[in-house]
């Protein structure tokens, strides 16, 4: 392999690849969560719970999953850019589908399949950066894939309040059905194909003994927890933060709670914060600070003073995507061979953990109350917190 041939910072292939891997990010989240700010109008709708109509968030994420383990197993006999091309395509349409659904049930079941589908994205996004770009810019180019995330889950939620508020949620679910197949579209005409990458059948005793060798790694091991607790607290916020403010004290109508969720714009500065970091700072250290932030911004939201609660959110959201970011950096920059197996198992314990905790939550906050809801994500932060104190062997700084 030449390194001289991966995509630098100033080439044209590279400029293509941020732009795409951006684009990517946006579909996938903006699909992802665009329930979760629907959840109380999806609650009246079907008659349902709090716990119940979380459901519609958890599939798609049990979905995304239950498609990551596949493909930590199969990934590697696709090409990445189709693998990534359907997965957009695809999940689209079936977003687009669920606009006409009147079962609740139904809704859940598309929801597992179209997270199944969509997840061909993370499977081998991180794999393929890793691939592809010269790892002078590395940290730049999984940076602008999370930033994607970010700005998807934010753009996703906000327009989902705006436009359910104004028109109903299925009217709103039809248009971010089809803003995510012209999203598809684009990556699929733009995105270029792997250089340093070719499908090659699937050797699935290597994939168990690597994956094998990954999950008794104790480095790898307290990632894909950490990953899983910081997860399912920063959805379990985001799930029902909603229903929060609809209620007294705050009361607050769809509009204004529509542009709560301006606060994922934090997370944008928490990617960058994190690869401009790592550049001088050990890995270790960037993420228990930022873990020790994002504990702050959840006790923050304790409050019933409104300024202190947004800014708490704030906090928290900028303080998750730095720890998620580092986190998945150290994980991909970790495994030397089986990148794909290696960030799938990844991504696989970060949506068991969005699924689990994410649905969990709902029924606690049903059954108690938010104080105690928020104790139960301190204690899930303080967790992550003491696994990232134990000894890590720091792979590299990523210059």
């Amino acid at each position: 392999m030449n390194l001289s041939e991966k995509a630098e910072r100033k080439s044209k292939r590279f400029h293509y690849i941020k732009l795409c891997i951006f684009l990517s990010g946006l579909s996938v989240f903006a699909q992802l969560y665009l329930f979760q700010p629907l959840l109380p109008l999806v609650a009246d709708h079907f008659h349902t719970t709090v716990g119940d109509s979380s459901l519609l968030v958890s599939s798609s994420t049990i979905g995304m999953a239950a498609g990551l383990f596949f493909f930590a197993f199969n990934a590697d006999s696709y090409s990445r850019k189709g693998l990534m091309a359907f997965s957009l395509l695809s999940s689209a349409v079936l977003t687009i589908i669920s606009a006409w659904i009147p079962s609740l049930t139904v809704l859940i079941f598309i929801g597992i399949l179209k997270g199944f589908v969509i997840s061909g994205v993370s499977a081998v996004a991180l794999a393929y950066l890793t691939e592809e770009v010269h790892t002078s810019v590395v940290a730049l180019a999984i940076s602008m894939y999370l930033s994607g995330n970010t700005i998807g889950g934010m753009s996703g939620r906000i327009l989902a309040t705006l436009l359910s508020g104004e028109l109903g949620w299925q009217k709103a679910v039809l248009i971010m059905g089809i803003e995510s197949l012209i999203l598809g579209l684009l990556f699929w005409r733009l995105f270029p194909g792997s250089k340093f990458f070719n499908p090659q059948k699937v050797d699935y005793h290597l994939k168990i003994k690597q994956m094998k060798r990954f999950l008794t790694d104790s480095y790898m091991l307290r990632l894909y927890f950490v990953a899983a607790l910081l997860m399912g607290a920063f959805v379990s916020v985001y799930n029902y933060l909603t229903f929060r403010l609809e209620a007294a004290p705050f009361s607050l109508n769809h509009f204004y709670i529509a542009f709560i969720f301006l606060m994922y714009t934090f997370g944008v500065f928490g990617t960058m914060i994190t690869s401009r970091l790592s550049k001088s700072t050990e890995q270790k250290n960037i993420l228990k600070g930022s873990i020790l932030f994002m504990m702050a911004g959840v006790i923050l939201l304790l409050s019933e003073n409104i300024c202190i609660v947004i800014f708490g959110l704030g906090l928290f959201t900028l303080s998750f995507f730095a720890a998620h970011t580092m986190a998945s950096q150290m994980t991909a920059l970790r495994a030397k061979e089986g990148k794909s197996s290696a960030t799938s198992m990844y991504w696989l314990f970060y949506y068991f953990g969005s699924s689990i905790l994410g649905s969990g939550t709902g029924y606690l906050l049903h059954g108690t109350s938010w104080s105690y809801f928020i104790i139960f994500l301190i204690v899930a932060i303080l967790t992550a917190f003491l696994l990232t104190s134990l000894k890590f062997n720091n792979i590299h700084k990523v210059s």
